[in-house]
């Protein structure tokens, strides 16, 4: 959700939430950071150099044009090949060549990089897998820099407290934060929000969320990883890294229907498995997840996520109202029938750097860690509702003790236990 503030409980309304959003949040208090409009150059640094790291870097330099004053100035990955690959990229990259500057004394490696960036940078961007990204978002915040994080922010109920305690702590320093939840910076999708917060539909009454989709990568081992390594470049298929697919992916659509009801769900009861998906590299995930969400007002809302070949793909969002429907092809069924188009609509992978880097040069900060730690969060409650087989409520997540964290010092070539596939009816809430 966008900086609901209140915790958005049942005494906020959907048009005092929209009032958070994206398109208005860059009204607020003043930054202490330099870096007013064609000043000084924004230091940027990219932790996770894989393939959305390099997107995202490609997507902040599309972004700045000669509008904005940046460098990307420092990048870290716990492997060397991805650095490697991902500095190539970048340095050939017609969007980039003006804007790249990560020499090799900033260029780093290991499990400990993370901090180096941060350490050089002004603005840090993280990319790498969501189990790292509790720790990465505490450290970015505490050292007073601002931030671009992907989505989930986390894979368990400790590391959101983490990131929820992040958010608090950046509102105090005035940093800017902006998460990789595209669609709330996306033009349609904005006013579809803004058109059903001012009751185009009506009273909300349900809605339908689906990311089913064909299959997805897996990596086999190879004989020269050890198993950390191995668990980290496969990390879709390990909970303490993904959080399974619900969390990963179809967190997008589950913010959807947040951010039009203006709350997150009060409990969750679901189900799911693995109908095909048997190969010993697909680690623990899951293949299919079904999940009911109640949420306040006794308003249901119906989940699909799956990653199976051969079936029907679906990944839309539905909002029914009281007096029509809205989907995400952007048409409104009902009084007030229409479709959303708009003259031109910059991608918004782009758009959402645009606008962050518009909040930093404007010393109006906005800050999207609390509404993507809720969205994570719902994924989350879904997950462990199917995993378990039994209903889920929103404090049992947020305050679960289950860290899935790995407690030893990790190291690449060191062992790493795989943990089971989580069988409903033995997989504990705790």
């Amino acid at each position: 959700m966008t900086d609901p503030s209140s915790a958005r409980g049942a005494g906020g309304s959907r048009r005092d939430f929209l009032k958070g959003s994206t398109a208005a949040a860059v009204g607020l208090g003043m930054l202490g950071n330099a870096h007013a409009a064609g000043s000084d150059v924004i230091k940027v640094g990219l932790i996770g150099c894989g393939g959305r790291g390099t997107g995202a870097a490609e997507n902040i330099c599309e972004a700045a044009g000669t509008s904005y004053n940046i460098k990307l100035h420092a990048m870290g990955d716990v492997f060397e090949d991805h650095l490697r690959n991902c500095r190539e990229t970048l340095r050939n990259n017609h969007h980039c060549k003006e804007k790249f500057d990560v020499s090799d004394d900033r260029a780093f490696v290991g499990f400990d990089a993370y901090q180096k960036v941060i350490d050089c940078c002004d603005l840090v961007m993280l990319a790498t897998p969501p189990g790292f990204r509790p720790m990465h978002i505490e450290a970015v915040v505490k050292a007073g820099k601002h931030l671009f994080t992907e989505k989930p922010v986390g894979v368990d109920g400790p590391g959101i407290r983490k990131v929820l305690a992040a958010y608090e702590e950046a509102k105090k320093k005035d940093l800017c934060v902006v998460a990789g939840t595209q669609r709330r910076h996306q033009a349609r999708y904005l006013e579809s929000m803004k058109r059903i917060h001012d009751d185009a539909i009506g009273e909300l009454l349900t809605a339908r969320v689906y990311w089913n989709q064909g299959d997805i990568w897996a990596r086999k081992r190879q004989p020269q990883w050890g198993e950390t390594e191995y668990q980290i470049r496969n990390w879709y298929h390990f909970l303490w890294l993904c959080g399974d697919h619900i969390v990963e992916q179809h967190v997008h659509n589950l913010d959807v229907a947040v951010w039009a009801l203006g709350h997150h769900p009060i409990k969750a009861v679901g189900m799911g498995g693995r109908q095909v998906h048997e190969e010993p590299e697909r680690g623990q995930s899951y293949d299919h997840f079904a999940v009911d969400y109640e949420f306040p007002g006794g308003i249901h809302i119906l989940s699909m996520a799956r990653q199976i070949q051969g079936c029907v793909n679906n990944v839309s969002e539905t909002i029914v109202g009281s007096k029509g429907t809205w989907s995400s092809d952007f048409r409104f069924t009902g009084a007030k029938r229409d479709r959303i188009r708009v003259a031109h609509e910059i991608n918004p992978y782009v758009q959402e750097h645009i606008d962050l880097l518009e909040s930093i040069t404007s010393r109006k900060p906005i800050n999207e860690l609390k509404q993507v730690a809720e969205s994570t969060l719902t994924a989350i409650m879904g997950r462990d509702s199917a995993y378990s087989g039994k209903e889920v409520t929103w404090e049992k997540a947020l305050n679960s003790k289950r860290n899935t964290f790995p407690k030893e010092p990790l190291v690449m070539s060191g062992p790493m236990k795989e943990g089971a596939v989580p069988r409903p009816g033995t997989y504990e809430i705790i």
